[in-house]
């Protein structure tokens, strides 16, 4: 029998051949997340709710299917953590927010039945940042997730319980919803993967929405094979999506052995490349001669007017958000953070003249960066231009420049909600300080196999996804 420590930290792709082979018991697994996360969430206050028991219930299933013959696939026996804002039939989905404390949603989200089906176990639901309307990963209201690295710092957001969950071994499986950088920002952060699939890849059915034409839902693991992996269930049509593609879903795990020598990797230095930290810098520098080793040839683009995706973004966001809000705003407005709230009471007064201009800005912006991607294959950039922030602090300090912190954290993330384009997390290095630096790859519309490629070849070249924290 393996120790809990032994399997803390094995990934989807280790754990499924030894769960085929009875090599270990779905009810093992299950036990070692359980007492992982007994041990460390008192401090990381990564579960809001803990479905321990009907966990057990269906491990104890699984094994019992696996052992007569009955074995469903990479997914079947693996637990997994729900970010608290996927809809899970009879158990509570708060969005993070007293608002929701009581709500039960009385079906699944179309991605939770989706992983279900294949055989994964849902363990609970994760912590994030009220409404997924931040990125630094704070709740006031359920407690904020310690970054396994340093405590002291954020962890990133606002899918934080994934990504804590994940670096400190409590599970080897989550979801994340990405707005404006949301499953990226805590990957890069707490030194995870993540990816943001192309809008319309993954049903949003059953996801309580922070912003309908920006939100995507999508995967957080330990591996970008793991990532594949989940991805796979997680995709496809879905009628109750009205935005939900139609085209067909390509075997992303097997794609992933079809190498990379010849891809063209284009660089924004201009744009994305300036106000980093030198930890950052130095790290997705690095990153660069691997893949450049690899076979990849890396070319410089140009992508002008950066400036435009971030008003763009907000100007899309605002309106949707507080639609979705507007009856809790008059209702309950002191359940909400102070900062949430008065970034939805001021999108309340935008005018719907300019959400028309911003959807339509968006439009020729997306065109644009399609164009300049004819030119390349992928696109390769930091996360974030910094490493994890501390706790409470406001302002980043960059080139003797004090910024804004959460303006920073969306930065190099939005542009790819507004374009729709799907982009992945994957850990790439770590800075003077020991915080973990993530490298964002991002694909052509719908080309998430050739995203996954390309992070999948780096990750095994580097040992960066190997690296643990003292916890």
């Amino acid at each position: 029998m393996m120790s809990p420590n032994d399997l803390s930290y094995l990934t989807i792709a280790e754990l499924a051949p030894l769960l085929q082979e009875r090599k270990l018991s779905p009810v093992e697994l299950m036990l070692a997340c359980l007492e992982r996360i007994h041990s460390l969430d008192d401090r990381l206050h990564t579960f809001i709710t803990l479905t321990e028991e009907s966990a057990m219930e269906e491990a104890r299933a699984a094994e019992t299917a696996i052992s007569s013959g009955d074995y469903r696939g990479p997914m079947h026996g693996i637990p997994i953590g729900l970010k608290d804002l996927y809809h899970t039939r009879g158990v509570a989905t708060t969005a993070g927010s007293p608002i929701l404390k009581e709500f039960v949603p009385e079906e699944d989200a179309t991605s939770v039945a989706k992983l279900k089906k294949a055989g994964g176990i849902i363990l609970g639901k994760l912590n994030l940042f009220p409404f997924a309307y931040g990125a630094t990963g704070l709740n006031p209201h359920y407690g904020t997730p310690g970054n396994p690295w340093d405590m002291e710092r954020l962890p990133g957001g606002s899918s934080s319980g994934s990504g804590v969950a994940l670096m400190a071994g409590m599970i080897p499986a989550a979801t994340g919803s990405d707005t404006g950088g949301s499953i990226r920002i805590p990957a890069s952060l707490c030194g995870v993967v993540g990816i943001k699939p192309t809008y319309g890849r993954v049903s949003r059915s059953g996801v309580i929405p922070l912003s309908w034409s920006l939100d995507h839902a999508g995967p957080m693991a330990r591996s970008v094979e793991d990532c594949a992996i989940l991805l796979q269930v997680m995709a496809g049509h879905d009628p109750k999506d009205d935005s939900s593609s139609t085209r067909p879903v390509p075997d992303y795990r097997a794609a992933l052995g079809q190498g990379i020598r010849g891809l063209r990797v284009g660089v924004p230095r201009a744009q994305f490349f300036t106000g980093l930290q030198g930890g950052v810098r130095t790290a997705v520098e690095k990153a660069l001669v691997v893949l450049e080793e690899l076979g990849l040839f890396i070319q410089e683009i140009d992508i002008p007017n950066m400036d435009e995706f971030g008003a763009v973004s907000l100007g899309i966001l605002g309106p949707e958000a507080a639609a979705y809000h507007q009856q809790w705003l008059r209702e309950r407005p002191d359940d909400y953070p102070p900062d949430v709230l008065n970034r939805l009471q001021a999108s309340m007064s935008i005018p719907a003249v300019d959400y028309v201009m911003a959807q339509q800005s968006r439009t020729r912006l997306s065109e644009r960066l399609v164009h300049i991607m004819e030119q390349v294959d992928l696109l390769v950039t930091p996360t974030e231009p910094m490493t994890a922030p501390r706790i409470g602090d406001t302002t980043v300090v960059i080139d003797g420049e004090e910024r804004p912190a959460q303006g920073l954290l969306t930065l190099l993330t939005r542009p790819f909600n507004v374009t729709g384009m799907p982009a992945i997390s994957v850990p790439c290095g770590f800075d003077e300080q020991g915080l973990p630096v993530g490298l964002q790859i991002v694909g052509r519309p719908f080309d998430e196999a050739t995203v996954l490629r390309a992070a999948h070849a780096y990750e095994t070249a580097t040992p960066w996804h190997t690296m643990r924290p003292d916890l």
